[in-house]
């Protein structure tokens, strides 16, 4: 590859030819500067390729011996419709070109050409590429949480991201576990944005709420009943995504009839259109999400042993929210200034009240949650501040139900702990009883952490707090 051409993305190139010195210097030239090539003399075979792989650009000549290469510009582009195409000639007449432009060709090359002037056509076409999927990143990012840099103080959380860079660099697919709305997607989107696949295509496919026949036509297509040159109905995303990453949402609800088709491709990467028998191939690196645990779906027959084993070479499981308390106030502040923003807010901040409120929550929806909380807090709030009447109604009641291993302090799973043992006994002597310790010692701990009014506990006989002789009697 020349210095010049190193800065652009190799691109999958077609050569569509009848002379067999251009296929072969044209490839030659292609090559030396990293790009994929395949060459035919024949349109026929040309189109065939086409059918079964993507590819980013078609040099396609005017003369196919008694046949007109202008011809195969509109079902070329059927089989890939973001591919550039250039027309070469030896034979060039401005009609040529305005006629080559009007039915879908991208450029214009006549010969003889120099390397200079295919490499210039070539870097031309890369970076028009480039840009085409950045637009379709950036439209697939709107919308999107503003922490999309995953800012956090967690140290499980700093572990998970620098696992997740050292697996982007790799082709193996990645297993992303967590609960609803921990942000599986954006980790997925962002594994492809380190990786050498990151100016390629990537896309997302949804595997819940569709049937098993819709969503193996999204992803490995359907041809059109029409047949001929007739474009077919559904490309599918695993020609889209050649070169580049495929997320599946929610892995977990694939039907068990599609999981053994994708399994084979995980092992071959290739694959067939449903009612069509042509083996294509695609060099797609697959990402999985998944909210439940796939391995007690396997062992209830939901979901095939053989497929897990496939996905399963490096799995990330995203802790809840709630396993990362000093996360809530600074993702709750990003939000207040992006949702200020979108709807022309001037908003300062949350009072102290509501702070607390959003730190003692315990977010069973996790970041996606807090986002539509925060969001919704911002429109209904028509001063300074942001306070608990702006969110949901008994909201500031919800108490968290944290568990142990959650990244809290001790005290707080303590607290809980004792708040539930004298909710199920009714008195501080009965609760004493079942935690193994003695009534002043649970009494100095309640004053210690504040238990309220509302706990339903039965009042002691005695105002006064009991001496530990008094308790041991």
């Amino acid at each position: 590859m020349t210095e010049k051409s190193a800065a652009i993305a190799p691109l999958r190139i077609l050569v569509v030819d009848d002379e067999v010195t251009i296929q072969v210097t044209l490839s030659a030239c292609l090559e030396a500067d990293g790009h994929h090539v395949q060459a035919h003399g024949n349109p026929h075979d040309a189109l065939a390729d086409a059918a079964v792989q993507a590819f980013d650009l078609i040099f396609l000549d005017v003369r196919l011996g008694t046949e007109n290469g202008l011809d195969f510009i509109q079902p070329l582009l059927a089989f890939n419709p973001w591919a550039k195409i250039v027309v070469i000639t030896a034979y060039a007449s401005i009609e040529t070109a305005v006629e080559a432009m009007k039915r879908g060709a991208t450029d214009y090359l006549a010969k003889p050409f120099s390397p200079s002037q295919v490499e210039l056509v070539t870097r031309s076409v890369a970076e028009r590429r480039r840009l085409e999927l950045q637009v379709q990143s950036l439209r697939s990012a709107l919308g999107d949480d503003p922490q999309a840099d995953f800012v956090s103080s967690s140290s499980a959380m700093h572990r998970i991201l620098e696992m997740a860079r050292q697996v982007a660099a790799s082709k193996a697919p990645v297993l992303i576990g967590g609960e609803i709305g921990t942000g599986k997607g954006r980790l997925a989107r962002q594994i492809h944005a380190w990786s050498p696949r990151s100016q390629a295509p990537y896309a997302v496919t949804s595997c819940m709420a569709v049937s098993a026949e819709s969503l193996e036509d999204e992803l490995f297509g359907l041809a059109s009943e029409s047949g001929g040159d007739a474009p077919p109905e559904k490309l599918g995303r695993m020609i889209f995504c050649d070169g580049g990453t495929l997320l599946l949402d929610e892995i977990g609800a694939m039907p068990l009839s599609l999981q053994w088709k994708l399994d084979r491709f995980l092992s071959e990467h290739r694959y067939e259109r449903r009612d069509d028998y042509v083996v294509r191939h695609a060099d797609v690196r697959l990402l999985a999400t998944t909210s439940i645990d796939l391995q007690e779906a396997v062992k209830q027959n939901r979901f095939r042993r053989e497929l897990l084993l496939s996905l399963d070479v490096v799995q990330i499981d995203i802790p809840p929210l709630r396993q990362c308390p000093g996360d809530i106030r600074p993702l709750a502040e990003r939000y207040l200034a992006y949702f200020s923003r979108q709807n022309n807010r001037r908003v300062a901040g949350f009072s102290n009240d509501a702070l607390n409120a959003l730190q003692n929550h315990n977010w069973p929806g996790n970041h996606r949650e807090l986002r539509n909380m925060v969001e919704r807090a911002v429109i209904l709030c028509g001063g300074d501040y942001i306070e608990i009447k702006h969110f949901p109604p008994n909201f500031s009641n919800s108490s968290p139900s944290y568990q142990p291993g959650d990244l809290v302090p001790l005290d707080t799973i303590e607290d809980l702990h004792i708040r539930g043992v004298m909710a199920a006994t009714g008195t501080v002597k009965g609760a004493a009883s079942i935690l193994g310790i003695n009534y002043s010692t649970l009494w100095r701990r309640l004053r210690k952490n504040a238990a309220t009014p509302s706990d339903p506990v039965t009042p002691e006989p005695s105002g006064a707090e009991p001496s530990d002789e008094q308790s041991a009697k």
